[in-house]
């Protein structure tokens, strides 16, 4: 056999010295047909448009950054009631070259004139409504910022090629689907309040399905950005119609917020679940310590053995979410202002304990509280080519954000104050209920539930996974974990399955369908609310195998995989 080998050595040798260009590009077909053959890349999101967008930048050459990039400015046209320039979120990155895995937070931050009290009356009565729909409602927006980062750092491609796709979406227009127009027309109301919504976003008789949305501002605001960066929207002309807007109506956000933005790099919060590794974001996101402690409780069971869903199976979920809720609203805020006790909620002895705890039936005190619930964030899940990942979500907090556009940008910007604790005890959009880790401070960021999700096996992505859904978020995708490591079940089967959720303040278990027996076992403890629960967008790399989805609780989403 080495003889053999030797002798086709030699014969190459001579070849390659008589051919050497022919060789050249015989070599460079060979590699480059191994190359394509190991082909593989994903994209889902929230939008079939942004899902094309981001699934193009792939097909061209680029990476899952460039893709990441390309969507985000797309949803922002496209997916107006989450997907933004005037909100923010976070982004989770894992580079296969060098085998890191970063988080970015581009999350939104309270203008320098914030204060504790700004939501109360004289009293100390929190005002309803004040922290959402008014011109105090909105934080410093972080997602232009977040994005170019995103690009500069990790891309390859022209960042004013990724966003050309998204100028054309808004200028030209794009077709409603029937879900869209009956959501625009749903919050009529609410766009009518400014002149510029109420332009862009409501009709005499209500959209329908079929009609062109189109976006003039927005489309001349992402061209000034892709032609002068983002400093157009810091400091340049967009930056000042945003900052004169506020201070004309009396908001807070200034020009100074805006030229004084910035981001941070974070390390993500990882745990060891199982055979596998979880990675999630750092607070100001609550996400991952949560999923990490709530992961770290339900280890001490075999989850596959006590069956999907089961009386026993919801009740230790149940279990574990309250407590993990609870320390997210004792323990959880912007680490620049309150030192959260990270090592220790996600450390395995802190949740023995908690395990023990759950055995010998001792349950956290609880106390009613109102709450109004929202769905309207938005995740997409990237991978390309290469190995690389991109789990990102962003949003303006509740559906449209404030309603608010200022003057001539096609900008809806965020609500993001209500995230934060307007009085400790009171609880805000979402019923979550903060402390004073959470509370209003200049330059602060607000706690948030949002929780982009890598999943490492091996040390490569096995997971790529996040969710829409305001405190639903956490549990949404840890159901979704669970369902893909525990019971091996395909992302569409996952998608099938009725989800829980128990946040420990209200004293509420929210659920999808279930059988007449579970809702008897668990009506004997529980108030319940059915309603639908989390929108999950996930990619899944198992072996030889890539699977990609796009949750049907919502229409319009779309997963889109190439395989070779």
């Amino acid at each position: 056999m080495e003889k053999g080998i030797l002798k086709i050595s030699q014969i190459s040798k001579i070849f390659i010295s008589k051919y050497p260009v022919i060789a050249f590009f015989l070599i460079l077909l060979f590699f480059h047909s191994s190359f394509v053959k190991s082909e593989s890349y994903a994209v889902a999101s929230r939008h079939h448009l942004a899902t094309d967008i981001g699934m193009k930048v792939l097909e061209e050459g680029g990476n899952a950054i460039d893709a990441a990039v390309a969507v985000a400015f797309a949803l922002a046209v496209v997916n107006p009631s989450a997907g933004n320039l005037g909100g923010g979120g976070f982004m989770l990155l894992h580079l296969a070259e060098t085998k890191e895995t970063l988080s970015i937070d581009y999350r939104e931050r309270a203008p320098k004139k914030s204060f504790e009290t700004m939501f109360q009356d004289n009293s100390g009565k929190v005002i309803k409504g004040l922290s959402l729909n008014s011109i105090l409602a909105s934080g410093v927006p972080g997602t232009v910022s977040g994005m170019f980062y995103a690009s500069r750092k990790f891309g390859t491609i022209d960042i004013k090629s990724l966003i050309n796709p998204s100028i054309n979406l808004a200028k030209e227009g794009f077709a409603l689907s029937d879900f869209q127009a009956k959501n625009l027309n749903k919050y009529k109301k609410k766009f009518s309040k400014n002149k510029e919504a109420k332009k862009i976003f409501t009709k005499t008789n209500g959209f329908s399905k079929g009609d062109i949305l189109v976006q003039t501002n927005l489309a001349s605001t992402l061209k000034r950005i892709a032609q002068n960066g983002e400093k157009e929207f810091y400091s340049g002309e967009t930056a000042k119609k945003i900052a004169d807007f506020f201070q004309i109506n009396g908001g807070l956000l200034s020009l100074e917020d805006l030229n004084q933005f910035e981001l941070r790099i974070l390390d993500p919060v990882c745990g060891n679940y199982r055979v596998y590794t979880i990675c999630s974001m750092a607070p100001p996101s609550s996400g991952g310590i949560a999923l990490v402690q709530i992961l770290n409780i339900l280890e001490n069971i075999n989850l596959s053995e006590i069956g999907h869903n089961s009386k026993e199976y919801l009740k230790i979920l149940i279990s574990a979410m309250d407590y993990a809720y609870k320390d997210r609203a004792k323990y959880l805020g912007d680490p620049d202002y309150f030192k959260v006790p990270q090592d220790l909620l996600t450390s395995k002895k802190y949740a023995n304990e908690i395990y023990k705890k759950i055995q010998e039936k001792k349950l956290p005190s609880k106390v009613n509280v109102n709450i109004i619930e929202s769905e309207e964030t938005t995740h997409f899940s990237i991978v390309d080519k290469w190995g690389n990942a991109v789990s990102n979500t962003y949003t303006l907090n509740t559906a449209y954000g404030s309603g608010i556009i200022p003057t001539g940008t096609g900008i809806l910007m965020n609500n993001e104050m209500d995230d934060f604790s307007s009085k400790p005890g009171h609880p805000n959009a979402y019923g979550l209920v903060g402390s004073v880790a959470n509370k209003i401070e200049p330059k602060k960021t607000p706690l948030s539930s949002m929780s982009p999700v890598i999943v490492f096996r091996d040390g490569k992505p096995y997971l790529i996974t996040g969710s829409p859904g305001g405190s639903t978020i956490i549990t949404s995708v840890l159901q979704e974990i669970l369902n893909i490591l525990d019971f091996q079940m395909s992302l569409e089967e996952s998608s099938k399955k009725s989800r829980i959720h128990f946040q420990h303040l209200p004293d509420i278990l929210f659920h999808e369908q279930l059988d007449d027996d579970l809702i008897e076992f668990l009506k004997k403890d529980k108030k319940l609310i059915n309603r639908k629960l989390g929108e999950i967008h996930s990619i899944l790399l198992r072996k030889d195998n890539i699977q990609a989805f796009s949750d049907k609780r919502r229409p319009d989403g779309k997963a889109s995989t190439v395989y070779k």
